[in-house]
């Protein structure tokens, strides 16, 4: 059962085929079969054991070939009509990766935590002690090891405590004093170098660096976290996309309102204002599936700028040691974000870092991949 049309859809049920809505012009485009409540009513009398859905979908377009019809969802395709297109991004392209790129890891293993400055200063300095291979923190943790502290950051009600836990509070110059840092190379999160003791050993990535997942049979958790900075509501949200990164139904959308994904391979839970997950059952997604993106959504006229940084975090399970982080704060006016991906490669699956935002709310995000969002 889906909620909207697409090109993977066998059936739609309409009492009223004159009506004229989006749904009906799209099965039209997409040659679905029209059916009123009674015939279907007749259909559900004779049901009988399908196949998988990658299995069902192949066998069709194979008889679609063999009898020259053409295939739904390759419109576009026939006849040049481009896909849409998200307007003009607001955040810089990613830095750019050579194989011959390695990061300055002189502070491998270390926590940050930046408070005080501008949105521009402490963007920066988390940009940075990323780049210096650091794992960067937006609330004071039990893993937190070190505090860069900007001018206007002394009020701040968490110094008290990272007093009490004898924290070192350095000052904007000690990232500086660490040497140039330049973009970390690619490579699987499986070959992050060990370091002792309590240290993070989680993979840092900067906007658009990619990591390999090393177990692809396993649930993988995409956790988000950020400051209370300002009263407004942030909604993690995820779209499960195909080939085309095209939502297959409404039921691929998972967001507060349908929280989990029909066949149970993609759930957000939240655990708190500050704080929401995806977890994506890799071993169970359907073939057809290619990307499952994660966004976060301002509701209100807050944006990101107001938000801060927003940290993005791997786990292979609930519960478990981060396996990657990232810290994404390039934002200024947008309201919508793209915070990261997991596509596959071959084989195997990937995560890449995105943090990519647009001025526009969640609605316009979600038709863009295909979600048919009322008006």
């Amino acid at each position: 059962m889906m909620t909207s049309v697409s090109g993977q859809t066998s059936l739609l049920v309409t009492n009223d085929p004159g009506e004229g809505t989006a749904k009906l012009r799209r099965a039209v485009a997409e040659g679905v079969p029209l059916v009123d409540e009674q015939t279907y009513l007749r259909l559900l009398d004779d049901v009988r054991p399908g196949q998988a859905k990658g299995t069902a979908q192949a066998a069709v377009a194979d008889r679609r070939r063999a009898t020259g019809t053409p295939i739904p969802g390759n419109a576009a395709a026939a006849t040049g009509t481009p896909a849409p297109k998200l307007p003009t991004q607001r955040i810089a392209a990613p830095v750019a990766r050579t194989a011959s790129a390695r990061a300055d890891r002189l502070l491998a293993g270390r926590r940050v935590l930046v408070l005080g400055g501008t949105h521009e200063e402490a963007g920066a300095a988390r940009a940075r002690a990323a780049g210096l291979g650091a794992s960067v923190a937006v609330n004071l943790s039990a893993r937190v090891t070190d505090i860069v502290l900007h001018p206007g950051g002394e009020p701040d009600r968490r110094m008290s405590r990272i007093s009490s836990l004898g924290l070192p509070v350095h000052d904007a110059n000690w990232l500086l004093a660490h040497g140039p840092a330049p973009a970390p190379e690619l490579r699987p999160v499986s070959q992050s170098p060990a370091v002792a003791g309590a240290r993070d050993m989680a993979e840092v990535l900067v906007r658009g660096a990619v990591v390999d997942l090393p177990d692809t049979s396993a649930e993988w958790t995409v956790a988000a976290t950020w400051g209370q900075l300002t009263m407004c509501e942030v909604d993690v949200v995820a779209f499960v996309l195909d080939a085309q990164e095209q939502v297959a139904g409404d039921e691929d959308f998972v967001f507060h309102g349908a929280t989990e994904h029909p066949d149970g391979t993609v759930r957000l839970a939240t655990d708190g204002p500050t704080e929401q997950a995806i977890s994506v059952d890799l071993e169970r997604l359907p073939l057809e599936v290619s990307r499952v993106v994660v966004a976060a959504a301002i509701d209100g006229d807050a944006t990101f700028c107001d938000v801060g940084a927003v940290e993005v975090i791997a786990t292979c399970g609930v519960g478990e040691a981060p396996v990657a982080r990232a810290a994404l704060d390039a934002a200024t006016t947008e309201r919508t974000m793209i915070l990261a991906e997991i596509y596959r490669r071959g084989d195997g699956w990937r995560l890449r870092a995105v943090g990519q935002g647009y001025d526009h709310a969640l609605a316009g995000l979600a038709r863009h991949y295909g979600v048919d969002i009322a008006e």
